[in-house]
């Protein structure tokens, strides 16, 4: 993991990777996504901003759960919304 890293990031133990790789809400209303976030605390696998309906944007903002890391093939980083606040791990 990189050396800076927030609260969040240092709670985490074991990172959750995602289950299916779709993002779950644009599967719910047929729409399509561009890249895929999985959600640290509940496991939640959503699209990024760079998708129509950024639905791990609106996750965080209705949740509150802060981290969450690239579910993108061969990306190893997580973002914390609430500290702003990118690393990489290994």
């Amino acid at each position: 993991m990189a050396e800076e890293v927030c609260s969040h990031m240092k709670e985490i133990k074991e990172l959750e990777l995602a289950k299916e790789y779709v993002c779950e809400e644009c599967i719910k209303t047929g729409s399509t996504w561009v890249h895929l976030r999985t959600c640290q605390t509940c496991g939640a696998t959503l699209c990024c901003d760079d998708s129509r309906h950024k639905h791990m944007t609106k996750h965080f903002h209705r949740s509150g759960h802060p981290v969450v890391i690239s579910s993108e093939p061969g990306e190893k980083w997580m973002w914390c919304y609430t500290d702003n606040l990118f690393a990489e791990y290994s």
